[in-house]
């Protein structure tokens, strides 16, 4: 098994990209502190994987939650070699000035702020350790080829593409590497929001046609990135942008 002895945190872990991440993370022999909002369908998750996965109800936006769920896997497995920041939100897609205030700081707090609270919180315990580890953030092609709708969306997604690089730069001494996984539009409960519209099938048409490969990503691709990513075969991958795009940013 490919993460037989580690121990990862994924957030946003009870649907969508979360969701696919774990299963694929447990599958490979990994232990896991799943963490999301939604508390029933983050416990609902952790039971199914069974003994090796353990659930925090958190808000990653919100520093004493983060803490929370690094208190987690220390108390329930003893350490941390493997970080993924999925959790993340959007405002719908629309024309930039029709986004309130209110919206655009949770998709701040929630895309960016996580990831100041998550490093906070673990890059202490990954150096106490002495082992190094892997981080891997939850990007998005729209922070390398933004579309138009979702300005502050993609502003967020490039803010976290580009802390990845500079905390990538500054970890490495550390042997804690630091990497990016960029999905395009995706199966998940947020495709009506990134899309504006209905899910139909005209509206999938238009998005697919900028796709070469003529599909959205799947959890299953994103999950098979940060696979790669969280092992040990990818020890000298750091500071990348990983596009999971079938071609989107070709």
């Amino acid at each position: 098994m490919r993460l037989a002895g580690k121990i990862a945190i994924v957030t946003g872990a009870a649907r969508g990209f979360g969701e696919g991440i774990a299963r694929t993370f447990a599958r490979e022999g990994a232990r896991l502190v799943l963490a999301d909002l939604d508390a029933a369908g983050v416990a609902r998750l952790a039971a199914e994987i069974g003994a090796q996965a353990a659930a925090v109800a958190a808000d990653v936006s919100r520093g004493p939650d983060v803490e929370a769920i690094v208190a987690a896997a220390l108390a329930r497995f003893g350490g941390i070699d493997i970080v993924v920041n999925n959790a993340g939100t959007t405002h719908r897609n629309r024309p930039m000035l029709e986004v309130d205030e209110d919206i655009f700081d949770r998709v701040y707090a929630v895309n960016v702020k996580s990831l100041y609270w998550m490093a906070r919180a673990t890059v202490p315990v990954l150096r106490a350790q002495g082992r190094g580890g892997s981080i891997i953030n939850i990007g998005s092609t729209g922070g390398i080829r933004p579309r138009p709708g979702l300005v502050w969306y993609n502003g967020s997604k490039a803010a976290v593409n580009v802390i990845g690089m500079c905390m990538a730069s500054e970890l490495a001494a550390d042997n804690i590497r630091v990497n990016s996984v960029c999905p395009v539009i995706g199966e998940t409960g947020l495709v009506e929001e990134f899309m504006g519209m209905k899910n139909t099938p005209a509206a999938r048409e238009k998005f697919i046609a900028g796709i070469p490969l003529r599909r959205m990503s799947t959890p299953a691709d994103v999950a098979n990135a940060c696979l790669w990513l969280a092992e040990d075969s990818s020890s000298f991958i750091t500071g990348i942008l990983l596009p999971v795009d079938g071609g989107r940013c070709a």
